[in-house]
């Protein structure tokens, strides 16, 4: 498999570095591990919220398990295993609090002046927002993995793009990733969360494993080791000397039985309905509040500093290090 995009474009960065002994894409790993957005996925959930349980994945655990099983098929495809550990561990930095819901909410909350999609703030974020505004000035087929990766779109067979995006301009989600690498990263999403939100599920005693369906529990197995481990196994299979990576026929039909009854009896189990009430108070209380602070302050820094509460000076700090990039021309909040 060749992409169909030059090595010079593939690793082409937005501000010229000098090529160190890491090489390019391993150096986007350290880059990522090394920042805080990384950082702060552990306090952030997968499919349920606040977890009390330390069995329950968090989403640093997710994108760790999204990266083993794309390492894992690359190597085993003779990709780039670093460009796939790379994206992987990227592809989830744009998150809100409380998963999808809180994007959902936040999407709503902001749909007038563009809305809250997670890949393209998780761009806005490697691009502008990490290190105080600098950014990880990460590498192109980093970024457009990152922003391609949409989990929630079960394709039965991905061909990378041939088109250099303009990666800045991308107003919504479903784009092609422009390598195989990122192809495999879109799959490893989604393998890495249907096993391990039914085996979350049954933790948290939502589900008894005998609900499952039959026809899954045989073809795929009954844990989520089990399971990743089919899964990869068959994509390896079906993509080996192919143009393409995907799923055979009959692992995506059991793929997409597996994502229904996730859907049905555990997405929207009415504890995670309750939960959703919850979470929609603490994000909307949050970025209303923000919003009219910034409404009432503006850019006038000295008054967040004199807030009576840390989240105000917190706030204020964040958009001290932004006026710089305000200042360049870019805008990091839009």
């Amino acid at each position: 498999m060749k992409n169909f995009l030059s090595d010079e474009q593939l690793k082409a960065r937005r501000l010229p570095r000098e090529v160190d002994l890491r090489g390019d894409y391993f150096r986007d790993i350290t880059a990522i591990i090394h920042s805080t957005p990384f950082r702060r996925l552990k306090h952030k959930t997968q499919a349920f919220y606040a977890p009390q349980n330390d069995h329950i994945c968090t989403r640093i655990e997710h994108v760790l398990h999204v990266s083993t099983i794309a390492v894992t098929i690359c190597r085993a495809l003779d990709l780039d295993a670093d460009m796939a550990q790379a994206i992987a561990l990227a592809h989830d930095l744009g998150h809100a609090p409380f998963g999808h819901e809180g994007e959902r909410v936040l999407n709503n909350r902001t749909r007038t002046v563009g809305g809250f999609i997670h890949e393209l703030h998780g761009l806005r974020v490697v691009d502008i927002i990490a290190r105080g505004g600098q950014g990880l000035n990460l590498t192109y087929a980093v970024r457009d993995g990152l922003v391609s990766h949409c989990g929630e779109m079960f394709d039965q067979r991905l061909v990378p793009s041939a088109a250099l995006k303009d990666l800045a301009t991308l107003v919504d989600r479903g784009h092609d990733p422009g390598t195989y690498e990122g192809c495999v990263v879109r799959f490893a999403d989604k393998v890495a969360y249907l096993g391990r939100d039914l085996e979350d599920a049954i933790t948290a005693k939502f589900i008894t494993i005998d609900e499952v369906d039959l026809v899954v529990r045989a073809a795929l197995g009954t844990s989520n080791g089990q399971i990743i481990g089919t899964l990869v196994g068959d994509i390896v299979e079906e993509s080996r000397h192919k143009d393409y990576i995907g799923f055979s026929n009959e692992k995506m039909e059991l793929v997409r039985r597996l994502y229904a009854f996730n859907k049905e009896r555990i997405y929207r189990h009415p504890r995670m309905e309750r939960y959703r009430i919850f979470c929609q108070r603490i994000i909307l209380g949050v970025f209303d509040y923000l919003y009219g602070l910034f409404t009432t302050h503006g850019w006038n820094i000295a008054l967040y500093r004199a807030g009576i509460i840390p989240l105000d000076r917190q706030f204020g700090g964040f958009l001290e290090e932004m006026e710089v990039r305000i200042c360049s021309g870019i805008n990091p909040i839009t």
